[in-house]
C-alpha cells in the first residue's frame, strides 16, 4: 500500500500575502544585476560555465552563503520553468535556497540563454535530462561541496525533467518539483489528454511535413508563443503567463517565453520520449508542490501517484495558480523545502 504523504497547508500556515505586479522588482533597479528579482545582501553570486555529456557548454550563475563556513556544504541545482532563464525563476529559488545556507546552481538548459547548443530554442527529453546530471557534474567538482548531498530543484516543464533525471541519476539525493508539467505528455496528448491517436497522427504528420520545408529553407519555423498584446479573450493560464513573461514582472530578454519561439519540429521527439516511464524506479527523496488552482495541477497529482516509497509527497498550496509558484516568494513554501532537503541530505 502506498504510504507517501499528499499534504493540503492551511491558508493561516502559509500566511498567503499575494504580491501583485505593481510591487515586482524590476531589472532596471539595478543595472549591474540582469535577473527579474532583488538581490540579495546574504549570498554571492559568479557565473560559471560546465558541458554537459554531449559537449555542449552549459552556463549557470552560482549563489553561496555569505560568510560560508569550511565545512562542506549540501548543494542544490535548479532550472526551469520551460522556456524561462536563469535569470527567471531558477535564479529566484537559487538565491533563495542559498540564503537558507545551500549552495545553489541555477542554469539554463541547452540550446537556450546563455548556455550553447545549435539550433537555437530547441528541446530535447534525452539532452535536458542531462543537462540536469550535467549540473550535478560540476556540483560534485566544487571544493565546498559534499558529493554526497546534492539534490535538485525543477520548476514547470523541468520539473518532469528533474523526475526522469532523478530515475536516471541515483547520485541525486532528494527532488523537489514545483508547478510540474510533463512535456512529453502535454505534446503527445494535448491539456487533459484530449487529442485523439488520429489527432496526433496528424499532428506527427504536419510536424515531419515542416521538417522537409525546414530542410529545403535552411531555417527553422518558429511555434506560436505568448501573443504581444492580449485580447481578453485567451484562457486565463495564458493571461497569468502573459503576466509574469511580458510584463516588468518577469520579462527577459533571453528569456524564450518573453521574447521568443520555440522551433516548431522540437514536439517531435517530445511526443514519441515519455520522461516518466521510469519514474516509479526512484528511490531517492521525492517533494512534489502545486497550486489548487493551477490548470497543470493534474501532472503533478498523476505522477505522484506513480512514485513508490514512503520518502514521497505532493504538497497542494491554496488558491495558488500554475505561475504563482514562479515569484510569489509569500507563497512558494521555502521553509518546506528547505526542511525538506536538510532532512534527505544529511
Amino acid at each position: 500500500m502506498k504510504t507517501a504523504k499528499i499534504h493540503i497547508l492551511g491558508l493561516a500556515a502559509l500566511g498567503l500575502l499575494f504580491i501583485t505586479p505593481d510591487k515586482a522588482y524590476s531589472a532596471a533597479d539595478d543595472a549591474s544585476w540582469d535577473k527579474v528579482f532583488a538581490k540579495s545582501d546574504k549570498v554571492d553570486v559568479k557565473k560559471v560555465e560546465f558541458k554537459n555529456r554531449f559537449g555542449i557548454k552549459l552556463v549557470g550563475d552560482l549563489y553561496e552563503p555569505k560568510n560560508k563556513s569550511d565545512a562542506k556544504m549540501a548543494a542544490i541545482a535548479v532550472t526551469g520553468p520551460f522556456g524561462a532563464v536563469k535569470e527567471q525563476s531558477s535564479g529566484l529559488y537559487a538565491q533563495t535556497m542559498a540564503e537558507r545556507g545551500f549552495v545553489a546552481l541555477a542554469f539554463d538548459p541547452s540550446f537556450t540563454g546563455e548556455s550553447g547548443g545549435e539550433v537555437r530554442n530547441v528541446a530535447s527529453p534525452d539532452i535536458n535530462t542531462d543537462d540536469i546530471s550535467a549540473a550535478v557534474d560540476y556540483l560534485s567538482t566544487l571544493p565546498e561541496v559534499d558529493e554526497n548531498r546534492i539534490g535538485i530543484i525543477g520548476i514547470c516543464g523541468f520539473g518532469g525533467f528533474a523526475l526522469n533525471a532523478a530515475a536516471q541519476d541515483t547520485r541525486i539525493k532528494a527532488t523537489v518539483t514545483s508547478t510540474m508539467y510533463d512535456m512529453t505528455r502535454v505534446s503527445s496528448k494535448g491539456y487533459n489528454d484530449v487529442m485523439s491517436a488520429d489527432d496526433l497522427y496528424k499532428m506527427r504528420e504536419s510536424l515531419n511535413a515542416q521538417r522537409t520545408k525546414d530542410a529545403k529553407s535552411g531555417t527553422y519555423a518558429e511555434a506560436a508563443g505568448l501573443p504581444e498584446k492580449l485580447t481578453g479573450d485567451e484562457p486565463q493560464f495564458v493571461k497569468d503567463y502573459y503576466s509574469y513573461y511580458k510584463t516588468p514582472l518577469g520579462f527577459h530578454k533571453r528569456s524564450i517565453n518573453s521574447n521568443g519561439h520555440w522551433n516548431t519540429t522540437s514536439a517531435l521527439s517530445l511526443i514519441t520520449q515519455p520522461i516518466l516511464a521510469y519514474s516509479d524506479t526512484i528511490k531517492s527523496a521525492v517533494l512534489m508542490i502545486h497550486g489548487e488552482k493551477a490548470h497543470s495541477r493534474y501532472f503533478s497529482e498523476d505522477a505522484f501517484k506513480k512514485l513508490k516509497g514512503e520518502n514521497k509527497e505532493l504538497l497542494i498550496i491554496p488558491n495558488a495558480n500554475h505561475v504563482d509558484l514562479y515569484y510569489k516568494t509569500d507563497v512558494i513554501p521555502f521553509d518546506k523545502i528547505t526542511k525538506f532537503f536538510n532532512a534527505n541530505l544529511q
